[in-house]
């Protein structure tokens, strides 16, 4: 009897302490991080707020999901760097080290760096969920977007570029028409 009572009082706290942590929505300002890169340099996220806006992308090298967008991740960041639009990749898998994490962006040719989130902080602080996944910032680091990147993993079955749409609206000064859609892809492994 004691014993179940200390474990129902113990899973009560878990739940409390849960129900007291919150994570980021869109309209609120991101918590600024700083990660080292696939390129060996640290990031901090404020030092990109002198652009128009950020994309961050949560990636894997393992999921084929993910790699599938590896082209698109490339087109996304060269469409959108003349229009101050940073790009960073964000890879929160446990299982993925930053020597794997280095290769797979030379050998996909990203033109941006891949941060690694040892112990998933960040892509808890989102809620990012699955590989590929996409937050839009602002240049004052307000999240304008979150979820998908478009409607397929195929690239010639996309119907909808979602990702595409918010960073117009927001550079057109717009309201962003759907500002969170669901996110498909594998599941980002976490440490805990």
């Amino acid at each position: 009897m004691k014993k179940s009572l200390k474990i129902m009082m113990l899973s009560g706290l878990f739940t409390a302490a849960f129900l007291f942590m919150s994570a980021a929505a869109v309209g609120e300002k991101a918590s600024d991080f700083t990660l080292p890169g696939s390129d060996d340099k640290s990031h901090t996220l404020s030092n990109y707020a002198d652009g128009n806006g950020i994309v961050l992308i949560f990636v894997s090298t393992r999921c084929p999901v993910s790699n599938a967008y590896n082209e698109r991740f490339n087109a996304l960041a060269a469409d959108y760097k003349a229009k101050g639009i940073t790009v960073l990749g964000i890879n929160s898998n446990r299982n993925e080290k930053m020597d794997g994490i280095k290769k797979h962006a030379t050998k996909n040719g990203f033109t941006f760096p891949v941060l690694k989130d040892a112990g998933n902080v960040v892509a808890d602080n989102f809620e990012a969920s699955v590989t590929p996944e996409v937050v839009l910032l602002d240049n004052a680091l307000t999240i304008r977007y979150l979820g998908r990147i478009d409607d397929s993993q195929k690239a010639a079955h996309v119907k909808r570029s979602d990702l595409r749409e918010a960073i117009n609206a927001m550079l057109a000064g717009s309201a962003i028409g759907e500002t969170k859609t669901n996110a498909f892809g594998c599941s980002i492994k976490r440490e805990r």
